[in-house]
């Protein structure tokens, strides 16, 4: 490892790679919570996404070890995190990741007068939330009697248009009572979505998590958002796991204000809590003290899934979707909605797996030409993914015809 002033690009990729354990694989045994902790979260919207993502990290790990961590042992959670988004967490983390949410600046809502929720309502109805889920599980219906139960009528109003229906008011602020640290995902009920509290976690385990400074006494001040330093904490991970980054970065990541994060990044500095440093010749931060690179690029062939932490939080994006993967990998822009084939730390394909029983088949669609040895990585990986989701896997290499999402 070499200590750099101008950081390239290839410098950066192999260490974000190697911080993911995209360059190697963790060892047997590692807990899944390390890995995810290490990803600040895995996108778990559709949860057999979140299983691969986790899955191809760690060797020999399915994803009925991921689902025992999350529904068992409780080592995971299943919330709200970054974007308002389901994600896989820590649960030790529950403290550090509430701390930082709930310091984002809420903008004005999208929503009609007569169908928001003011925000002494959306107090009492996250507070409601947390009681009426302590030490059970409910069902969405089961949860809205409670809320009203608590609060009033009001509460429970199909005035939200959501999916060709109407929600209840009180469901604009779900995500809000999962940030609160008030509600997390229980176990299904048959189709049926289940909600319950999430474990109770000591706020002062989560500082042992700031990799960057070891101890993670984080900063104090502004930047600690009143929760004494956790945000200055939650910034060096990020950094630690996706730097060098900008402040724009950062908050695209966290669908949060540009000016809210360039005034974190500012104080932060100010502090020595994180440090600038050339980036491909333009301004970025990385955690104070934080400065060794790797002195090759990242190698390897892997296959990421949908929205996976990489690829959504990778940045400048342009550099790790590089010539005809900008338009073929990104919807809009939008990163994830199509799994990727990453050659060398950027995306060079996209692919998609069909799943009947106990096989699936998975097409992988290059968009560069493989050499011999990526070839037969390319192999080992699709085997992999198939290990994870306990399936036998097949590879098939030629055009992926359904659409992002699909």
């Amino acid at each position: 490892m070499t200590t750099i002033s101008g950081i390239t690009w290839d410098a950066a990729s192999a260490r974000r790679a190697e911080r993911q354990f995209l360059a190697a694989p963790a060892g047997d045994g590692t807990p899944v919570a390390e890995v995810v902790g290490a990803l600040m979260g895995a996108h778990a919207q559709v949860l057999s996404a979140a299983e691969v993502s986790v899955g191809v990290r760690v060797s020999g790990l399915t994803r009925t070890d991921v689902r025992t961590a999350l529904w068992d042992e409780r080592s995971l959670i299943k919330t709200y995190g970054p974007r308002g988004t389901v994600h896989l967490l820590p649960a030790r983390e529950i403290p550090l990741w509430s701390a930082a949410l709930t310091a984002i600046p809420t903008g004005p809502s999208p929503l009609p007068p007569d169908v928001r929720l003011t925000e002494e309502q959306s107090a009492q109805v996250v507070a409601a939330i947390g009681e009426a889920l302590e030490d059970t599980c409910l069902t969405l219906d089961e949860l809205t009697e409670e809320i009203v139960a608590r609060t009033g009528p009001w509460a429970g109003d199909r005035v939200m248009p959501a999916f060709q229906d109407l929600w209840p008011r009180w469901r604009q602020v779900l995500h809000r009572a999962g940030w609160a640290g008030t509600l997390c995902f229980g176990p299904n009920r048959g189709r049926k979505a289940t909600y319950t509290r999430p474990p109770t976690v000591d706020p002062a385990m989560y500082p042992a998590t700031d990799p960057a400074r070891g101890t993670g006494g984080g900063t104090t001040g502004r930047t600690g958002g009143g929760t004494g330093g956790a945000l200055g904490t939650f910034v060096r991970r990020y950094l630690y796991a996706y730097g060098p980054a900008t402040p724009q970065h950062f908050a695209k990541w966290l669908a949060a204000p540009a000016g809210w994060a360039g005034t974190v990044f500012k104080e932060l500095a100010a502090e020595g809590g994180i440090e600038e440093v050339d980036f491909e010749g333009a301004r970025a931060w990385v955690a104070g003290g934080d400065t060794g690179f790797p002195d090759g690029p990242a190698r390897g062939v892997r296959l990421l899934p949908y929205f996976d932490a990489y690829v959504i939080a990778g940045q400048p994006r342009e550099r790790l979707f590089p010539g005809a993967a900008y338009e073929r990998a990104l919807a809009g822009g939008q990163a994830g909605n199509h799994p990727v084939l990453l050659v060398d730390g950027v995306v060079a394909g996209v692919w998609h797996q069909r799943r009947q029983g106990r096989r699936t088949t998975v097409t992988v669609e290059p968009l560069v030409r493989l050499t011999a040895r990526q070839e037969r990585e390319l192999g080992e990986q699709v085997e992999r993914v198939g290990e994870v989701l306990e399936a036998k896997a097949e590879l098939v290499v030629g055009e992926v015809k359904v659409g992002p999402h699909a």
